[in-house]
């Protein structure tokens, strides 16, 4: 025997599974993670009391300015992250929401993750000093490159590693520092011949870079776009693609003179 429902019973009842639907989905655990602006540090200095940049048999030149390597800081692989953070890191810009899977391995626990990013330091590191004396044709030198940085992983600090060794044995190459005295920040991998990589995450990076006193920042010539998108006031963009074009543009912007590319 069936009763028919009044409209208002019919309602009820249909908007019982769907109220039952959003409660899961606000306290359901979402497969995302929420990045912000990370720490930076200044490859020609110290972190945590240690040089970053260590060189032995060769000449070391006293530096002026900073270069400073940018990072996001992103939940934990087994933090729960749920729909109303999800929607706090959306309309915020200060925060952003990314796919887990774009920001650890799949399946990977967090101990396995750790030594995952550490590996990928450490070949960034390699790559980076290798990028340096090469492009400084002292790959043959005997020189010894030492790079250190507390609690940071992945390969996102090439650049700014290849950039300090380069400014450590030859600054501008008559004299000059590359900075020019500035703060200076970036971000971007490297590989042993020079070539620079995008490396996601640039428009928390810039924020933390104008936050730490950076007036120039290099981005990946392919993240120019998202380096824009929320470019902080006061901080001038310079697209790379090779060590050699960010040693020149560096070089040109401290002399004045030549062409400083933008994106």
């Amino acid at each position: 025997m069936f009763s028919r429902l009044t409209r208002p019973q019919a309602l009820a009842v249909l908007a019982a599974p769907v109220v039952a639907l959003l409660a899961t989905a606000v306290f359901a655990p979402l497969p995302f993670s929420v990045a912000q602006p990370g720490m930076t540090a200044d490859v020609l200095g110290e972190n945590k009391g240690t040089p970053v940049i260590t060189i032995t048999g060769a000449p070391v030149r006293e530096t002026s300015g900073q270069l400073r390597m940018t990072t996001i800081e992103a939940t934990s692989p087994d933090t729960r992250v749920d729909l109303p953070d999800v929607i706090d890191g959306w309309f915020g810009t200060d925060r952003a929401v990314m796919p887990r899977d774009s920001v650890y391995p799949s399946g990977d626990t967090v101990k396995e993750i750790e030594r995952y990013n550490r590996k990928q330091m450490k070949e960034s590191q390699d790559e980076a000093t290798r990028a340096a004396l090469n492009h400084l044709g002292r790959e043959d030198d005997g020189i010894e490159v030492g790079l250190k940085l507390a609690d940071v992983g992945g390969p996102s600090a090439g650049l700014l590693f290849s950039l300090g060794i380069v400014d450590k044995l030859d600054g501008d190459g008559s004299g000059g520092d590359l900075t020019g005295g500035r703060v200076v920040a970036g971000t971007g991998t490297i590989d042993a011949d020079g070539t620079v990589g995008a490396v996601g995450g640039v428009p928390l990076k810039t924020q933390a870079a104008e936050r730490d006193g950076a007036t120039v920042f290099l981005v990946p010539k392919a993240e120019c776009s998202d380096a824009q998108a929320e470019l902080p006031e006061g901080l001038r963009l310079v697209p790379v693609t090779t060590l050699k074009g960010a040693v020149e543009a560096l070089v040109n912007l401290e002399k004045g003179t030549g062409r400083v590319p933008s994106c």
